[in-house]
C-alpha cells in the first residue's frame, strides 16, 4: 500500500559513488565492499534514507546496492530507498539526453527494481527537466507506478518552481521532494533571494521562488553536492576558500564537532527543509557528518551570516 506519509530524513547518503568505474565494465568483489563500509557507517552514524540514479556508474550503484540487499534481506525494511531516472548517457553514438516518455519512465523504474534487488522504491525523482516531455503523460506513468505500487512518492531533482507547478496541475498526490545542488560554495539558491533588483542578480541563474514554492508546499528540498565537494575542509584553492575554511574549523571547534558538520548545519539552519545528501564513500568522511543527523543546527543567526558572507568573498547589497 502506498504511505501517506513522505519520508522526511534529516540527510541522504548519496550513492553515486559506489559500482566502480563510470562505464560498462563488471563491478568486483572490492567494489561490493567498499559499498558495504560506506552504507555501514552511515547506518552506524544514524543515516538510514539511501539516494540512487539509474545512471549512477552506468547502473553499478544500484547494483552493488542490491547485492548488500541480498547478503541482509532484513536491510531494506531499515532504510529509504530512493532513486531517479529522466537521463541517458551517451552510448552507441547518441551523446547524453534526457528522456522522461511515460514509457522510459516504467521501463527504467522497473530496471531500477531489478538491480536494487526490491520490489519497491520509496521516492522516484525525476532527475533533470526534458523539454520533449509531456506533462500529461507523465503523470501518467507515475500514476501507474504508484497504482502498482512500485513507488510510494515521487519528486523531482533540478526543477524551477514553474516546471514542478506544471506537472502538479495533472497529478492527483503531491511531489514530496527537489533536489537541487546546494552548498556553501554552490550559492545561487540563496544568492538569488537577495539579488533581486541588483546587476549582479542577473548572473545567478537560479530560478526564482523555488525555495519558497518548495517550502510553501511542505516538499522536502535535498541537497546534492553539500560538502562543497572539499572546497572548505582539505581543497582550499582560493583566498575566501582559505579564509572560509580557517572560520568553519572555528566554528567547529567552537561547538565540539566537525566542520563537515557545521558545512551540513549551514544548510540545515536555513528554514527550508533543507536535506543534504552526503556523497563521500570515505568512513572517517561519513563518520565526520554524524552531528548532521544527532544534532540540531547549532549555529547562531551571526555566524550562519559569516559563513556565508566569507565564502562569497564579499559584502552583501
Amino acid at each position: 500500500m502506498v504511505s501517506t506519509e513522505p519520508p522526511a530524513p534529516r540527510a541522504w547518503y548519496g550513492c553515486m559513488g559506489l559500482g566502480g568505474s563510470w562505464d560498462e565494465q563488471p563491478y568486483g568483489a572490492q567494489d561490493i565492499e567498499l559499498a558495504e563500509r560506506a552504507v555501514n557507517t552511515a547506518l552506524e552514524v544514524g543515516i538510514t534514507a539511501f539516494d540512487h540514479a539509474d545512471i549512477y556508474r552506468f547502473g553499478k550503484a544500484e547494483s552493488v546496492f542490491g547485492e548488500l540487499i541480498a547478503r541482509d534481506p532484513g536491510l531494506r525494511r531499515r532504510i529509504v530507498l530512493q532513486t531517479k531516472c529522466g537521463i541517458r548517457l551517451a552510448q552507441d553514438g547518441m551523446p547524453g539526453h534526457y528522456d522522461l516518455r511515460g514509457a522510459s519512465i516504467i521501463e527504467r523504474v522497473e530496471q531500477s527494481l531489478a538491480r536494487l534487488r526490491t520490489d519497491h522504491v520509496d521516492v522516484l525523482l525525476l532527475h533533470r527537466p526534458d523539454p520533449l516531455a509531456r506533462p500529461e503523460e507523465v503523470a501518467e506513468a507515475l500514476t501507474k507506478l504508484r497504482d502498482q505500487g512500485l513507488v510510494k512518492h515521487f519528486g523531482v531533482s533540478n526543477m524551477s518552481a514553474e516546471q514542478i507547478q506544471d506537472l502538479e496541475h495533472r497529478l492527483d498526490f503531491p511531489l514530496v521532494a527537489n533536489q537541487l545542488e546546494m552548498s556553501l560554495a554552490s550559492r545561487a539558491w540563496v544568492e538569488a533571494g537577495v539579488l533581486v533588483n541588483t546587476a549582479e542578480g542577473a548572473s545567478v541563474g537560479f530560478p526564482s521562488g523555488v525555495t519558497e514554492y518548495c517550502r510553501r508546499r511542505g516538499m522536502q528540498i535535498q541537497a546534492w553536492g553539500a560538502l562543497a565537494r572539499g572546497r572548505y575542509t582539505g581543497r582550499q584553492e582560493t583566498e575566501a576558500e582559505h579564509a572560509t575554511a580557517d572560520l568553519v574549523s572555528a566554528i567547529a571547534a567552537a561547538a565540539e564537532t566537525t566542520p563537515e558538520a557545521v558545512l551540513l548545519w549551514w544548510l540545515q539552519r536555513h528554514p527550508a527543509r533543507i536535506s543534504p545528501v552526503i556523497g563521500t564513500t570515505n568512513p572517517g568522511r561519513i563518520r565526520a557528518c554524524a552531528d548532521s543527523v544527532r544534532r540540531e543546527p547549532e549555529l547562531s543567526h551571526e555566524d550562519w551570516y559569516r559563513l556565508w558572507i566569507s565564502a562569497r568573498g564579499s559584502a552583501l547589497p
